[in-house]
């Protein structure tokens, strides 16, 4: 059966998936930032309406840009009349993302009640500055010997766009992380639906994912870790550093955490088992218990060689610990450490033992946050040992402890609430 789309009265179709990443400016040709996704609302009668953009601004911010305020899209970019708003975008419950939440759904065509997916989506100009969400581009299945068919369909011509769908795929969202820094996938996670969320997450290769994770809430990584069976989810908390894996498990359900444990590598249950005995807010608590840990007679070159791993955060990087063997933790004694910076200025057969810094001053386990937080601030550190009787037994970061100074909710916040926050929690 021959399938064709009615030719919308419109003046302008712009394709919504070929939209995205294209530049917006302003009036004056000064570029605002790049459109992210599409807005639109469904209607019980007629199109949908596409109410506007969601546009990336400098930081990775996310603002609104309405279609009113947008005098043309053409040649791969937009132009808008004047100033945009920027307050986040936040997503209110009766509008729908079409990158997010339309493309790969799966719909069925009103006329042969075949099952299609949805490639992309188009909105057209129909009058003034409205704009409707009038054409989808889709694809039906393989049949026996007949191959998948592409082809254009009206919007009215299908059922079940409007609505959520369990087997929406995740590679429209995949293809937009290429790239992108663990921080920001974790920004672009927090954007979708929830369902939408661990689609996307479920997709990601088990180390790209314990970055992610590391760099989400509490509750989005306990959301998207209970939609992994257990031993991927098991394998994900083995990539993720030991201190972000416990205050992960100890979120969990106490029976859900036993499990995970029981299916982790054994090192690395031990690790988060032991960091689960120390509060929260002491050394013992924010420290990771896998830092740069070497012996004396180690050379420059692979203290450097060691700095260069990429499963090393960099403020662990810039500081490495000298300890007696055993070197696993916890280790012999704790001799001092090296500054990667000093490292960098000497040949690469130096031992690091001739380079030692000794007036580095630890903490135990059980010191709170704020003397770690005077020790970084009043050295200059990145970093800071946790000894217990002479053993290192690991090294809390500066991250660490700004996780834990920053309000909960801090990665969803604007900045000025943040800011907000801040002088209230330290005022």
């Amino acid at each position: 059966m021959a399938h064709s789309a009615t030719r919308p009265a419109a003046r302008n179709i712009v394709y919504t998936a070929r939209l995205v990443g294209s530049p917006v400016f302003d009036p004056i040709g000064d570029k605002v930032g790049t459109v992210y996704d599409v807005v639109v609302l469904f209607r019980f009668k007629g199109n949908p309406l596409a109410v506007g953009l969601v546009v990336e601004v400098a930081g990775r911010r996310r603002v609104f840009l309405p279609l009113t305020r947008v005098t043309s899209i053409d040649k791969g970019q937009v132009i808008s009349t004047g100033l945009v708003n920027m307050r986040r975008f936040a997503q209110r419950p009766a509008e729908t993302l079409v990158l997010a939440q339309l493309l790969e759904r799966t719909v069925t065509l009103r006329e042969t009640g075949e099952k299609a997916i949805v490639l992309d989506a188009a909105m057209s100009n129909v009058r003034g500055r409205e704009w409707q969400l009038t054409t989808l581009f889709v694809q039906t299945s393989k049949k026996g010997r007949k191959a998948a068919e592409t082809f254009t369909v009206p919007v009215n011509d299908v059922v079940g766009l409007a609505h959520p769908a369990a087997n929406q795929g995740a590679s429209s969202i995949l293809s937009q992380l290429v790239g992108l820094k663990p921080a920001d996938v974790a920004d672009v996670l927090r954007d979708l639906p929830p369902e939408r969320m661990q689609a996307v997450a479920h997709e990601l290769p088990d180390e790209r994912l314990a970055d992610v994770m590391e760099e989400l809430g509490s509750e989005d990584q306990a959301f998207i870790l209970s939609a992994l069976d257990i031993d991927r989810a098991a394998d994900v908390l083995d990539a993720m550093q030991p201190d972000d894996a416990a205050d992960l498990v100890a979120e969990l359900p106490t029976e859900q955490a036993a499990k995970l444990l029981e299916e982790m590598e054994p090192e690395e249950a031990r690790d988060v088992r032991r960091l689960l005995t120390y509060d929260e807010r002491a050394a013992g608590g924010l420290m990771t218990s896998d830092p740069i840990i070497l012996p004396p007679d180690a050379t420059i070159a692979q203290a450097l060689a060691m700095a260069r791993r990429a499963d090393t955060p960099p403020a662990l990087a810039a500081i490495m610990f000298v300890c007696r063997p055993p070197l696993e933790t916890p280790p012999g004694r704790f001799l001092g450490v090296i500054h990667l910076q000093r490292a960098l200025r000497e040949p690469p057969s130096t031992m690091i033992g001739s380079i030692l810094d000794t007036d580095v001053d630890a903490v135990s386990p059980g010191d709170g946050i704020g003397t770690i937080t005077r020790l970084l601030a009043t050295y200059n550190l990145t970093a800071v040992p946790v000894v217990d009787d002479d053993l290192l037994v690991g090294a809390v970061s500066v991250d660490d402890v700004l996780d834990h100074l920053l309000p909960e909710d801090w990665r969803e916040a604007d900045e000025d609430a943040t800011d907000e926050a801040l002088e209230v929690h330290h005022g």
